[in-house]
């Protein structure tokens, strides 16, 4: 049998080395689940102690634009699949415009997400020490912006992971290191990407619709 190009040396066939690329990277995705665990685990248990004062202060959330930003991250997860499905049926242009398409919507999230950022920066309404705001009713509102500061930053710098590893698939696929015979690089970074996503559908009712 003819040995693919696409196979590494150490692997006997295309299908063990992808089915190894898979499962190495779902390991990888539960570290991240477990990062994330340990924060919702602590957002919980603070939320328990101060019930009312979580819910006075995420008043102060913009709900528009993280409904906006939960759209832009949904539409990115269509994007990012059917760039798979492209190379799958070795259309690479296609598939070239949908990994564009996807850094274009997570660039979408971030810039609204400084915007969110600056307008808190801009009233006080920051982790710990710094934060001078007084329009919150309860004790310790701090804490609930130490949490939302927290959470978003930690997905945001996942995001900016995800918009590099995309860009370097790009790259790849336009100087043909992909095919429909393998694109399983694609995958998991879209596999990545997923998580990245499912993340904020967890984090946008938690801070932005606990009321």
């Amino acid at each position: 049998m003819a040995h693919s190009k696409y196979l590494a040396h150490h692997f006997t066939d295309l299908e063990q080395q992808s089915d190894s690329a898979k499962l190495g990277m779902w390991l990888f995705l539960l570290t991240e689940i477990l990062l994330f665990g340990g924060v919702f685990v602590a957002y919980a248990v603070y939320r328990v102690w101060h019930p009312d004062t979580f819910i006075n202060a995420h008043k102060e959330l913009n709900v528009v634009l993280g409904t906006v930003n939960t759209l832009v991250l949904i539409v990115s997860s269509l994007t990012v699949a059917l760039a798979i499905r492209d190379m799958q049926l070795d259309k690479r242009k296609s598939c070239m415009r949908n990994l564009i398409l996807t850094i274009v919507l997570a660039g979408v999230f971030l810039v609204i997400k400084y915007f969110e950022y600056s307008h808190k920066i801009h009233l006080g309404q920051l982790p710990g020490k710094f934060y001078t705001f007084q329009g919150v009713e309860g004790t310790n509102p701090h804490i609930f912006f130490s949490i939302y500061f927290l959470l978003t930053g930690i997905h945001g710098f996942h995001i900016l992971i995800g918009m590099s590893l995309l860009t370097w698939m790009f790259l790849k696929v336009r100087k043909g290191h992909f095919s429909s015979e393998y694109f399983v690089p694609i995958e998991v970074v879209g596999l990545y990407w997923h998580l990245v996503d499912l993340i904020w559908i967890f984090l946008f009712p938690l801070l932005y619709l606990i009321g």
